[in-house]
């Protein structure tokens, strides 16, 4: 099924401000190299710089699976934990997945289930290295609590990294959301965990890459 609630186009307007600078700096570079041919190795620099920009603020649509229990991936990247441990904002035992996202990842975040937001907690934390266990607890990250249509709670947490140094989210408390909808991003390497009933059944492995909306990381009872 194709994801028709997109009101964004291909790149993310998160990048349009850095992708315009990138541009202008690459343009004034290349005139300058012309001129001076000195300045040529700095528009090349200028050209890497830009594309580097274009291709982390990619934003394309994505196909959402039809399957009523699943629970989508929220965000492209590697997974690096699948386990049963505590979800630190409902207080319940839960079977914890997390996704890495590096630079070269889509780092635009998508709902992995239909229902309503019904809490939304954000910490200003710290900027650990964001594949860290640590980075959970302490760095940056702002926490969604989501009930599904079905009453089941799940808790989707966005968490800065290294050099991630802004997370964005576009969703509050009471907001209804639907699987695949574009929720919030985060800026320059970061990573996503999701907190699910310790019945859900993992779908994906240590060490798998997935994709936001198109892979499913789990299966609701």
């Amino acid at each position: 099924m194709s994801n028709d609630y997109y009101p964004h186009p291909w790149l993310a307007r998160e990048g349009w401000f850095f992708l315009t600078i990138a541009v202008a700096a690459a343009i004034l570079s290349t005139i300058l190299a012309c001129f001076y041919g000195v300045f040529a190795w700095l528009a090349g620099l200028c050209w890497l710089a830009t594309l580097f920009v274009f291709q982390f603020f990619r934003d394309p649509k994505r196909t959402i699976p039809t399957q009523e229990n699943a629970v989508l991936c929220p965000a492209d990247g590697r997974v690096i934990k699948v386990e049963t441990t505590q979800d630190p904002y409902l207080q319940r035992e839960a079977l914890k997945i997390s996704v890495f996202m590096n630079v070269f990842n889509v780092h635009s975040n998508r709902m992995p289930v239909d229902g309503v937001v019904r809490c939304v907690w954000y910490d200003a934390g710290r900027f650990f290295n964001a594949a860290l266990d640590k980075a959970s607890l302490e760095n940056e990250r702002n926490a969604l609590h989501i009930v599904t249509k079905n009453g089941v709670d799940i808790t989707c947490v966005q968490i800065a990294g290294l050099i991630a140094r802004r997370i964005l989210c576009y969703v509050k408390s009471g907001d209804e959301v639907i699987r695949g909808q574009r929720y919030g991003f985060i800026r320059f390497g970061s990573r996503v965990d999701i907190y699910l009933p310790p019945s859900a059944r993992a779908r994906v492995a240590l060490g798998e890459k997935v994709r936001a909306t198109e892979t499913v990381l789990a299966e609701l009872p």
